[in-house]
Order: C-alpha cells, then structure tokens, then sequence
C-alpha cells in the first residue's frame, strides 16, 4: 500500500483500536487545582500508554502539557511483559493498549505509581521525573499512601510495602496457600461488581484494608490452545452459576504489623462490592447477600473491627450497584444511591409518571440520597456519582420517565446541591421498607433542583476536584471526545487528542419505537436514496443488562454504518434490560432474559413503517449478550429472522458466573425450568427451537475466560445432532475481546460475506 492510499475502515477501525488509541483518559486533578494528570498514546495508531501532566498554573498564562513518564524511555526499549495476573487484570477491565494503561496518585497528586513488566516505576509529577524502584515482582496495582510516603503493591498474591524512595520493602500480608491472595479483587468482583482493587490505604497512611481472598471452593477449569499441543492448559477459577464463590474477608492491616479482621454477616453477605475510606469518617463498606436482593451499608469500627448498619436495604428483583457510592460528604452525611418504586407495590401508576402500555408505570425511579434528604426523582435515570463537594453532588444522569424530553442516547452532568452551609438536613431515618415515603417527604424541603453543567446533545462525563472540572464530551456529529478543563466554569484548557479522525461518518438517526418507545438508531447507507426502495435489515444490538448501545455520540455507530455501506438498513435498539431509562425498565427481565429478544422485534415492526426495512430479509449480529440475542433470534423466531451471527455467546447460563446469572435468573438449584427457558442450550438439546432452520454463524475466541468456549462448542454439537446446518468460526489465541488487528479486520469482511450469501444478496 502505497501513501497515498486510504486504509480500508476494518483495518483503520481494527489498528487504532476502535479509535480509541491517542485519546485522552484516566484524569486526575490535584487538589490544588494546578494540575491535571492523564494517559494517552504518542498517536491514533501507538498502543503504548504515556503518563502526562497538563499544567494549568505554570506562571506563563496558558496551560502546557508535558510527559512525567515514557514507557519507552524507562524500558530502555524492552518488550514489554505481562504476568498471567496482570493479563487477567487487563482482561476484566477490556484493556487493550500498552505502557502505563493504569496509575494511582497520593493525596496531593504529586506522586504517581504505576507498573510496566511487573516492575514499579514512580513519577514526580510536578519535577517531571520518573524512576524504578526496586522491589519483588511481578507487581501488580501500586498505590501511594495519600502523605506520599509510602506504595502498597501486590507481588505473588502477597501484599507489600516500600518508601517512596525504595527503601524498607516489606511483606504486609502473605497467603497461607496457593489458593489465596491478600490486596486483590477476585474474579466477579472485577468482572461483574466494578471494583478492581483489593485494598484502601487510611486516610492517615498508616493502615490499610485489604481484602483476602480463598479460592479454594472455586472450581478449576482448563483452557487450552489447540493451536498448540504442546503447551498445558491454563486453570482458572471459575465461579459458575449455582457454585461455591471465593471467600472473601477485610483486615485492617497497620504499617507496624497489627493486623485486625474487619466483622460483618458474611454468611448472610458474602459480597463485598464497595469500599470507602476517606477523611470525612470511618470506613464505609457494601456488602450484598449472594441473591443480590439485600445489601447493607456498614461503617467500621477501626480500633475493633466490627460494624455497624448504616442502612439497609431491600429489593424483590435485585439492588444495582453504582459507582461512587456508597461515600461520605465531606461534612460525613451518607451519600446513596435507592431505587425507589412508584408505589408501596413497586406496580402501580400512582401520581401519572407511568402509563400501563408499560412506558413508565412501575418504572420507578433512581434517587440521589444524601443524608436522609432524596435530592433527585423520575426526572432522572442517576448513572454514577463522579464527585461530592461541599455543597453539591457531581453525578452522571439520563433523562427519567418523568422528564419533558426523552432524549434519546444523551447521557449528561448534572451538579445537585445539598444544603447552603454543606450539610443536608436530616430528616428523619428510615429503613428498607419506608423508602419511597422517606424520598417523597424529603424532597419536599430539598434544596434547588438539578442543575445540568454538560452542554449540547451527547454523551458527557466528568472528573472534578474542587473548582477544577475535566468535561469529557462525545457528540453525534463529531468524532471522538472532546476533553475540556474548566475552573468555576470558565474554559482553561482543551485536552489534545491523538485519536485518528475515521474514514466513514455514521449516518444515524435516533428515535423510539413500538409501545415500549425502545430506543433506537437507524442507519442507511451513505448513498441511499428514497428511489432505491427497501433495504434488506441488519439489527446490530448489544440487548442486555449494562451495554447501552444506543447513545448520542458518533463513534459508536461506525462500525454499524460500515455494515450500512454494504448495502442494509441497520437498527439498533436498546430494550428493556438495557441501561438508562428507569430502575422499572431494567429489572423488567428478572428471571427472563429471553424478554430482551421481544424487544427487538418490536423495535423491528414499529420502525418498518416509517424507514424503509425489507422484513423478507433480516439478519441480527451481536457479540457476548448480543451474540446470545442473535443465537435466540434464529432458534425461536425463524419467522422474523433469516440469518444471524452469535460473537462469543452465552448459550447455557448454567456456565456463566455467578455474581451475574444469579442476579438476572436465581439460583439454577431452584430455578433450573427459567434457566432451561433462557438458555439456548440445556441438557437434552436446544431449548425450545422453531422451524425453519436458519444460517448461523457462530465466532468465539478460544482464549476467552469470561465466556468460554465450551458455550459454542455446547452450542454447535446441539446444531448437529439436531440436523441444523451452522457455520463455526474458532478463533485461535482470542479472548472476549478482539483487539489483533488482522483478526479483527477479517471478522469484519467474513461477516459482510456471510450475511451477503444468506440473504440472496451476493
């Protein structure tokens, strides 16, 4: 290829990794607000990860971006190399890229850890200089104390200790056995609860939590590489539906030694989900009983360990974890996060936010608690909580069942105050079963409403630290994320991005559909025209609990516009299950998941009368929850869908963890009729199949260890013995993620070619 030739959009799209290389990310902002600390790649097509610092009061009147770390010129040039510990780690997180791909400040922001190789590296990030220091490896999530004086790390399972300068490295807390690890998240915490860490230093850097994990009830299964026989198959510990989780305790661990056992009910709430430590009071943890339908928000009793009920809570369906809370507000007022139903039944529509057409009755709603005051209601689906000040909340919001607008895919910041002297009034306790009376009597003495601080139509987050603010911006018609720096609101700096600009434009529309009003998008191809009549259909969702895929920002619908540009009309919908709507709209597929499969064809029906969809040809192509969709859709309804491509699916949720199967469809001991009814796959063959037989391509990457493999090889021998035509495509070495360039260039054009022949067009 020549320089001057334009790289096709799969090998554009699989080299900068989704252009997701060059860009911006992982922002810390120091509490001086002089600073701001980043990673980002040299450019759109560099994996390697570069620690930056943009300073923002360096005395020239403008603010200046300058490397505190260079992987490269630490590594002397090396290649890198990843413990199995630390590839399990980038795994969990989807982490593709390379160099420092994550890093831990202390208090003041001026000292940054991070490792490369296993080996601990730490920057002075107002000097700008970086060094190795030299301790037992392969190191594995360094942290600063928050006085900056010493790093905690995990090396070999052991948590460990050193100076900052290097000096006095020592063991803290070291496994009994082979099957236990002090200072790391086990597997489902990372995997499917968010929290990726396994210890949390005082706020006075003296002492620690860390939690201590035994996964020695944990089954083992292999994954080999049939690629290569010679090598032994990797055991993981593998927590499937219905099987014994890791046991997981919490030690107050000293610097000097002392080591106290931190007591909750573990037996009633074996989860440990969220843990908060901060100046503002004691510690904070959330634990959840294993059917996730009752958690509680304790503190800890740093002298004795033992805890106490903050509050605690209840849910028919399951309480949803959200990050950012539980924490405390700088003047210790508890700050949570409740589903509050629309009536004591959680059913009913009782004061008009809801209609029975199911658009909103029962939906409820996701409240913003500080204190016992409610500060937010329906008019807002809460998605996290970036921040808490003195006066005010930092959160991340969609518009509510209650909202004047839908608008669709927009995700927005939202600063919630609390109280003029920082302090939310409280207004009385109350207990699980009176929090929809508790959230109604406090709102009433609320302070001011939301108040929006994003601006224009997108998807925004944040990162503040006192009157510094880092905006990140992903709008419809630009590509990527614009990352802004603000103080009090007034603009100080843009954020460069290296991010490679794509060679197509998503011709998207956003929009509702059907009775449900599903969120959707819509794409034609580029040149279509209204002469060129209907459009064979590819819907291209994602379907299920925590991926939203339709949102207003471009870069997400490249992918789908390609796919347009080969002749379909793409949809995507996000139905119930899906985030962003109401706490009513997501648990609505409590013990059938098979529910999100009804959605997409009703997406489907209600959007071919209004675009111009070919419904005698319609194809559906997902990957992970998508890939399951896709699998249903040509199992059971042959009669809307003609072909279809399942990427890594789940076919039998009996295989998939813990943590998320038992939260959607119970206990599979109790439960195993809704686990027949929602698995593609059970014990005597395909579950619930229709005729006619539809082609089916199956994709799944060998290496993977959150979905195995056996989901489609379960899958393809059903097929068979069912005289059911399919097509397997194994990818050797591949996890759940695809990040190889060529491979991922291929899946995308074996694709296309599959779709082509199975719906006539070629």
């Amino acid at each position: 290829m020549t320089s001057g030739q334009q790289l096709s959009f799969p090998r554009q799209y699989a080299r900068t990794q989704r252009f997701t290389l060059g860009a911006p990310r992982a922002f810390t902002v120091s509490p001086d607000g002089s600073r701001v600390v980043f990673l980002r790649s040299a450019s759109g097509t560099d994996r390697t990860n570069r620690l930056w610092v943009l300073d923002l009061d360096d005395g020239s009147g403008t603010a200046r971006e300058r490397i505190a770390a260079d992987p490269e010129a630490l590594m002397a040039g090396t290649p890198e190399e990843l413990s199995a510990e630390e590839r399990a780690r980038r795994e969990r997180s989807r982490e593709g890229s390379a160099g420092i791909v994550g890093y831990a400040t202390d208090g003041a922001a001026e000292l940054a850890a991070f490792a490369l190789s296993g080996r601990l590296f730490t920057a002075e990030l107002r000097a700008g200089t970086a060094r190795e220091l030299p301790v037992p490896g392969p190191v594995i999530d360094p942290r600063p104390s928050p006085d900056g004086r010493h790093i905690a790390y995990v090396a070999e399972g052991t948590l460990r200790v050193t100076g900052a300068e290097g000096d006095g490295d020592r063991a803290l807390a070291a496994p009994e056995d082979g099957q236990t690890t002090y200072g790391l998240a086990e597997f489902i915490a990372a995997e499917e609860m968010a929290r990726s860490r396994g210890f949390w230093w005082s706020p006075e850097s003296d002492r620690l939590l860390v939690a201590r994990v035994d996964g020695a009830d944990v089954q083992r299964w292999w994954i080999a590489d049939p690629a290569h026989p010679d090598r032994e198959p990797a055991a993981i510990a593998y927590p499937s539906a219905g099987t014994p989780n890791a046991d997981v305790r919490l030690f107050l661990i000293g610097l000097d030694g002392s080591r106290t056992e931190v007591v909750w009910d573990r037996a009633r709430l074996p989860y440990l989900a969220a843990v908060h430590w901060s100046s503002a009071g004691e510690p904070l943890l959330l634990v959840q009983a294993r059917d996730q339908r009752a958690q509680r928000c304790l503190s800890v009793d740093t002298v004795s360990g033992e805890t106490r009920v903050l509050k605690e809570e209840t849910d028919p369906a399951w309480l949803e974890l959200v990050s950012g809370v539980p924490a405390l507000a700088p003047g210790g007022e508890l700050v949570r996060v409740v589903d509050i139903p629309d009536s004591e039944d959680g059913r009913g529509d009782q004061d008009g936010r809801g209609r029975e057409d199911g658009t909103g009755a029962g939906d409820g709603a996701r409240v913003l608690f500080v204190g016992d005051r409610a500060l937010t209601g329906p008019e807002l689906q809460l998605r996290a909580v970036l921040d808490i000040g003195e006066r005010d909340v930092l959160v991340s919001a969609a518009s509510g069942v209650a909202a004047e607008s839908p608008e669709t895919g927009e995700i927005h910041v939202y600063r919630i105050p609390y109280g003029d002297d920082g302090h939310a009034a409280d207004s009385g306790s109350a207990g699980a079963d009176g929090v929809a009376g508790e959230a109604h009597e406090a709102r009433e003495a609320a302070p001011s409403g939301p108040e929006r601080v994003s601006e224009g139509v997108g998807v925004h987050t944040a990162v503040r630290t006192g009157g510094v603010m880092v905006m990140a911006s992903a709008r419809p018609d630009v590509s990527g994320t614009v990352v802004r720096v603000m103080r009090e609101g007034k603009q100080l700096a843009v954020v460069t991005s290296y991010a490679q600009q794509p060679n197509l434009t998503p011709r998207v529309q956003l929009t509702e559909g059907g009775a449900h009003r599903i969120p959707c998008a819509v794409l034609l191809p580029t040149e279509y025209r209204e002469a060129d009549g209907p459009l064979p259909v590819l819907l291209d969702p994602y379907g299920g609990p925590h991926g939203q895929r339709v949102v207003a920002s471009h870069n997400p619908y490249l992918t789908s516009q390609w796919f347009a540009d080969q002749g379909f009309a793409v949809v995507v919908a996000d139905g119930r299950g899906s985030p962003g709507r109401s706490p009513g709209w997501e648990k609505a597929v409590k013990d059938n998941l098979a529910l999100t499969l009804d959605d997409q064809i009703e997406a489907l029906e209600a959007l071919s009368e209004r675009f111009p969809l070919d419904r005698s040809r319609v194809a559906i192509r997902g990957w992970s929850y998508g890939g399951y969709l896709a699998g249903l859709a040509a199992l059971r309804r042959p009669d809307v869908f003609h072909a279809a491509i399942a990427g890594a699916p789940v076919t039998d949720w009996r295989l998939y963890d813990t943590h998320y199967t038992e939260r959607y469809l119970g206990d599979p001991a109790t439960a195993a009729e809704v686990y027949e009814a929602n698995s593609l796959v059970t014990d005597d063959g395909l579950s619930e199949p229709a005729s006619p037989a539809r082609p089916l391509m199956i994709i799944h990457g060998l290496a993977d260890d959150n979905v195995v493999m056996t989901h489609t090889l379960r899958l393809s021998s059903a097929l068979l013995s069912a005289g059911r035509p399919h097509e397997v495509l194994p990818l050797t070495g591949v996890t759940h993620m695809t990040p190889q360039e060529q491979i991922a260039e291929n899946l995308l054009l074996l694709q296309v070619d599959f779709l082509k022949r199975s719906l006539g067009m070629t």
